[in-house]
């Protein structure tokens, strides 16, 4: 287990990306950060990091990063370690392919079902968010790349005007860990991939179902394929 608490780290300060205002608290927009951090394995399991070492790692105060992690702690997704900082929880490849099949099981027909039911006005509100999401993945920053994808698959799922189902996709995303993304930037093919969430929104607004689930289970697919690493 390597101890961060003290030590600079080495990498180059990740920017704290932009929500878009969709945040109420300061607060919340650290852990929003910090979450995506962690999903895409710049946070790693079994680490343990200070809230000053974040704090100059993401360029903001330590208070909010410390209050941001103990909202995180509640959350399970990392422990606090006394006089040390805050440990990442480690996650099984059973509890990731346990995730990833409820999620299926969830995201993929009710995304199909807004095919016929959304408002198109609505699914084209949220292209700048896929836009976003293609992006990220041109410049290589993970962390704004997983922040955009959640609000887009939320968003999405939002308009199903089932807000509990809402919540539990979102807490199986936050659970989530997809520590191949960075191979894919390294090798060049992120950005191919942040494009199915433009493919998904065209698919939706040509009003094709069956395009719709065939995007989206080649999409979540991904989850523990092209974007995981063990």
């Amino acid at each position: 287990m390597t101890d961060r608490s003290s030590s600079a780290p080495s990498a180059a300060p990740a920017a704290l990306p932009s929500l878009g205002g969709t945040r109420s608290s300061y607060r919340e927009r650290v852990a929003d950060a910090l979450r995506a951090a962690l999903i895409a394995g710049e946070l790693r399991a079994g680490e343990v990091y200070s809230a000053p070492t974040l704090a100059v790692r993401f360029g903001v105060s330590a208070t909010p990063v410390r209050e941001a992690m103990l909202d995180l702690v509640k959350e399970g997704l990392v422990d606090t370690v006394p006089n040390k900082g805050f440990r990442v929880t480690a996650v099984s490849g059973k509890q990731l392919d346990e995730y990833k099949h409820i999620r299926a099981l969830i995201e993929i027909p009710t995304t199909a079902e807004l095919a016929t039911t959304a408002d198109p006005a609505e699914l084209k509100a949220l292209r700048p968010v896929a836009r976003e999401i293609v992006t990220a993945a041109a410049k290589g920053d993970l962390i704004a790349y997983v922040e955009a994808d959640i609000r887009f698959h939320l968003g999405l799922l939002a308009l199903s005007g089932n807000d509990h189902l809402v919540e539990v996709v979102g807490d199986l995303r936050k659970r989530s860990r997809l520590y191949g993304l960075q191979a894919l930037v390294d090798a060049g093919r992120l950005e191919a991939s942040a494009e199915e969430h433009l493919e998904i929104l065209d698919a939706l607004l040509d009003r094709d179902e069956e395009a719709v689930r065939a995007v989206m289970t080649r999409h979540l697919g991904h989850v523990r394929g092209l974007w995981a690493a063990e």
